[in-house]
């Protein structure tokens, strides 16, 4: 890729995200390419109503809460097999029983829950399991706790390298596309922020989804993924995470902000909050009274052609609302977009330690391209 001056680097990407929409909609729909999976640009997680990272829920608050953002136009329900040992695609199962053709089902699999005898500890990971034998199983009894015949996307719970590169388990779930029983297919990256090179492997396979953690605050390297989905000229959509930076781009923060106990924000360090408001407060100029800055994070992320859905940490009502309005709001303009990305190539003015990458963030060995599909 030939080197560009820093101002017309920014002209090009402002241009790009400034032309994905020219109106605001009170929901936005956005259909992964090559397929006609259409998702609601703001999407569900559901590892907020059924793990416990962010407070507890009940099952019943989580229905109604579930229902009422798919009354506000949400159709993208984001589950996983493992979130609460099953309880998120049960709940999905509850919240839309009788209607689910008006909702997308997304789930995920790989760790082997069912034979874990330890504590589970908020997001520290498992045993997994991606073997054919056990890809075949955990689909099926997803299947079930869902009460559905097929998946609309499924998506290998914090891939690594081998299973990206596991062209054996691609061919399974193509097979299983085949067979009705997955709409499409995708890769989850995480549970940290990281995994450059699982991500860039993905785009240049063109698997249909990479969901990923992006935000304002944390854009890489989500963006170097995202421009090698378009250096390979492929079909990847992306699915955004941790979109408001743990909280902190929904501007609700103060330097006297205590978490609860058993929120996995509580672990941070104090720094993690200071250096985070000191960096919100260059981004005020995005508020308006028509837009919050919660929003405003969200219509950054949505100003790339190739995100498809964000999936806004949601645990009380009126982040909902407020979620879930985004989409109408007033995009964000040429000017404000290049205001964010020279913002950001000063960290937005503060210094501190380098973020610590989980992941291969270096040139792997060479694996021989396969393409998705």
């Amino acid at each position: 890729m030939e080197a560009v001056g820093a101002g017309a680097a920014i002209c090009l990407r402002t241009a790009r995200r400034r032309s994905v929409r020219a109106e605001a909609r009170a929901m936005e729909y956005r259909t992964y390419p090559n397929t006609n999976v259409s998702v609601s640009a703001v999407g569900f997680g559901l590892w907020t109503t059924s793990t416990g990272w962010w407070g507890n829920m009940t099952d019943d608050d989580a229905v109604a809460m579930l229902r009422e953002a798919e009354s506000l136009g949400i159709t993208l329900f984001d589950a996983a097999d493992t979130y609460g040992n099953g309880r998120s695609e049960v709940q999905l199962a509850k919240a839309f029983k009788g209607r689910r053709d008006r909702v997308v089902y997304a789930t995920k699999f790989g760790y082997d829950w069912y034979h874990h005898s330890g504590e589970r500890k908020g997001q520290q990971e498992i045993a997994a399991d991606f073997s054919p034998a056990f890809v075949r199983f955990a689909l099926e009894e997803s299947l079930k706790r869902l009460d559905t015949d097929y998946i609309d996307l499924w998506q290998m719970h914090n891939a690594h390298l081998a299973q990206v590169r596991d062209g054996e388990l691609a061919a399974l779930l193509d097979g299983f596309v085949a067979e009705g029983k997955l709409r499409a297919w995708g890769v989850a990256l995480g549970p940290a922020i990281g995994w450059l090179y699982e991500g860039i492997e993905a785009a240049q396979r063109g698997v249909t989804s990479i969901q990923m953690i992006q935000n304002m605050l944390e854009q890489f390297p989500g963006d170097r993924m995202i421009e090698a989905a378009d250096r390979a000229a492929g079909a990847t959509g992306f699915m955004i995470r941790v979109p408001h930076s743990s909280g902190m781009l929904e501007g609700k923060y103060t330097a006297e902000t205590v978490f609860p106990e058993g929120d996995h924000r509580r672990h941070r360090p104090r720094s993690w909050l200071i250096n985070g408001l000191k960096k919100i407060e260059t981004l005020q100029f995005l508020v308006t009274p028509d837009r919050t800055l919660g929003q405003a994070a969200l219509q950054w992320l949505l100003a790339e052609p190739r995100v498809m859905t964000v999936l806004p940490n949601i645990y009380d009502r009126d982040q909902l609302r407020e979620f879930a309005a985004a989409p109408g709001t007033p995009a964000l303009s040429r000017d404000e977009l290049a205001r964010v990305e020279e913002l950001a190539a000063t960290n937005f003015g503060v210094v501190e330690d380098p973020m610590n990458y989980k992941g291969t963030m270096t040139p792997p060995e060479t694996a021989a391209a396969v393409t998705h599909g």
